[in-house]
């Protein structure tokens, strides 16, 4: 007897599957049977998803909600779906596209029709990826032209920082001293004594290292 799957996917934690739960809902697949996970699509070395291909076996039915959310990597997403169709004998339908429905037309016709489009899809998935790639890569270098710090924000400095640096920019005690008294490695010291100076709490910028 065959069994419904569907496999949910979101790129990031802070984005929202709702939708696709709503749609695998809606084509009658039961609750348990349906798989999620938060995880980039780059590639598919990914917990559920390999989970969800042990358990199918042939002429089970996997819903996804568009082929994108089955992958963003051109060349893994035919292979995936050739493993699933051709080796498990598993049939897919993409809620988004009725074209890649291998219950319909599995004629010649109908293959080179699904195989045509899935290249196309797949091809889409792949470049949308690589431009969300370029403007991250954009939106972080114009964010650093405007002086704007990326990351999380600095631990707040040790109550007695203010007094060690300025013994230390005076130069009576040395970085190792410094760090040592505010309980930082010295590394970490150097690296906020330098902002401290620059911003003008330290009335002096930083000395060398020494």
């Amino acid at each position: 007897m065959s069994n419904t799957y569907g496999y949910v996917r979101v790129s990031t934690r802070e984005q929202n599957e709702e939708r696709q739960m709503i749609a695998m809902r809606d084509m009658g697949v039961p609750e348990d049977n349906i798989y999620m996970e938060k995880q980039s699509g780059k590639d598919f070395e990914r917990l559920q998803y390999r989970r969800l291909v042990r358990r199918m076996k042939k002429d089970d039915l996997l819903y996804i909600k568009s082929i994108d959310r089955l992958g963003r990597n051109y060349e893994e997403i035919q292979c995936q779906w050739r493993v699933l169709t051709k080796e498990k004998g598993v049939d897919i339908c993409v809620i988004d596209m009725p074209l890649l429905d291998t219950r319909r037309g599995k004629d010649l016709v109908g293959t080179f029709l699904s195989d045509i489009v899935l290249q196309v899809l797949s091809f889409v998935a792949e470049n949308e990826r690589t431009n969300i790639r370029q403007r991250q890569a954009e939106g972080i270098a114009a964010a650093r032209e405007r002086g704007v710090r990326l990351g999380r924000p600095p631990a707040p400095l040790p109550p007695n920082f203010h007094d060690v640096y300025l013994r230390w920019r005076d130069q009576e005690i040395s970085v190792k001293q410094a760090a040592v008294e505010c309980r930082m490695p010295k590394s970490t010291f150097y690296y906020r004594a330098k902002d401290y100076g620059t911003d003008g709490n330290g009335s002096a910028p930083a000395p060398p290292r020494r």
